[in-house]
């Protein structure tokens, strides 16, 4: 038994929580059980709630800005934690990963101009690309066959012949893998980053899930493998995903070449962006000083999770597939054997099963048939949410 306990579970309906209380309003019922949207039902670190409060009983919050010793903290951590280190002047702040990414296809590309991404991915990427007027070129991840189940890798030769093709100018990365779960070698990193420097190619890094490894697995900070991907990257971390603190809107953004920064520096300043939340920086700093035993642990019981639905589906549902994760606490199931239309899946999960997941199509089209499953909440919640779906499915041939 460890110190902290992950299977206490913290009531959050009533706190605009977007994942429990607005069900209603997005076409749900309300009864289904929520393991959809990638937020955590577990308390954060003890000393981040301190940090907070003690904070708050200051009873000033007005205009604030991070001071040397956040930013200490800050390249402390992601050179202890992550093998990269940076500079403070690199540095600078956005109120979240995808803010980042739209100031970031803002200030490289001009309308128009083209922009490649791996699908099935974050939607967010989709959405930024098409929001701000840019082509979306899309190098889907193939699916190959390991050990017996699906692996997903890059398409090398499909990536380099659509840079080529529509002059792209942005690669958007995901790195670890939001949803299929790939924590990407520092190998497979090296061959996407060489056609990207080849063809003068920028890449937004999104690393957010990057404290989210399993046993076996390494991340490998894009930026940090040669000076060369450090002048060409803009890498994206925040400390919300790790500690849940993403109603707190903080994110640290990575950008060595100064050209590039200075870009995203003045398209930041253009939407009138001007300081942090105080309230985001008070946790980053808390969280990056006191949160790695916790983290520890989270990772540990979000491992047992893992095991326990690896099990639960061998024995009572082996036609749902699991897609191995190397890393995030979110996991990718094939429902394919089933052959349903993704109308019939979604009745099935939502109306029957009273399940809320995250529809594999909302990735992209190679996502259909499969669904997003939020590993990060107490086991016992999780064992009913497997329970449910048995019930519905396992009579299906």
């Amino acid at each position: 038994m460890g110190k902290y306990n992950f299977d206490k579970w913290i009531e959050r309906t009533g706190t605009n929580c977007v994942k429990y209380d607005f069900a209603k309003e997005s076409g749900y019922s309300g009864e289904e059980l929520s393991l959809w949207v990638a937020d955590m039902d577990f308390e954060t670190v003890p000393e981040i709630t301190d940090a907070l409060v003690e904070r708050a009983k200051h009873g000033i919050y007005g205009y604030s800005m991070p001071k040397k010793d956040y930013w200490d903290t800050v390249t402390s951590y992601m050179e202890n934690e992550h093998n990269y280190k940076t500079k403070r002047e690199w540095y600078l702040n956005a109120p979240g990963i995808v803010f980042a990414l739209a100031m970031a296809i803002r200030a490289i590309t001009k309308e128009g101009d083209s922009v490649i991404i791996q699908r099935p991915v974050y939607h967010p990427f989709t959405r930024m690309v098409e929001a701000n007027n840019r082509k979306l070129i899309n190098s889907p991840l193939k699916e190959v066959m390991l050990n017996g189940t699906i692996h997903y890798e890059m398409d090398l030769k499909d990536f380099e012949e659509k840079i080529q093709l529509h002059n792209v100018k942005l690669f958007i990365l995901c790195n670890p893998h939001n949803p299929v779960g790939r924590v990407w070698t520092r190998d497979e990193l090296i061959s996407i980053g060489e056609i990207c420097r080849k063809y003068g190619v920028v890449v937004v890094s999104d690393e957010i899930h990057f404290d989210f490894v399993y046993p076996g697995f390494k991340h490998t900070c894009f930026a940090s493998i040669s000076k060369e991907f450090g002048n060409m990257t803009i890498s994206c971390t925040s400390p919300t995903k790790t500690f849940n603190l993403a109603g707190l809107q903080i994110s640290n953004v990575i950008i060595e070449n100064e050209e590039i920064r200075e870009k995203v520096i003045e398209e930041i300043k253009s939407v009138g962006y001007d300081e942090p939340n105080i309230f985001g920086m008070i946790a980053c700093k808390a969280a990056y000083e006191f949160g790695k035993p916790w983290l520890e642990e989270l990772n540990e019981y979000l491992l047992g999770n893992l095991n326990y639905v690896r099990e639960f589906l061998k024995k009572h549902l082996p036609k749902i597939s699991l897609i191995e994760p190397e890393g995030t606490y979110l996991i990718w199931l094939d429902f394919r054997a089933y052959q349903l239309t993704k109308e019939e899946l979604e009745q099935k999960i939502v109306k029957e099963a009273k399940l809320r997941l995250n529809v594999g199509g909302m990735f992209g089209e190679e996502g259909e048939g499969f669904e997003r499953v939020n590993l990060a909440t107490p086991r016992a919640y999780l064992e009913k949410a497997m329970k449910q779906l048995e019930q519905v499915f396992v009579d299906l041939r």
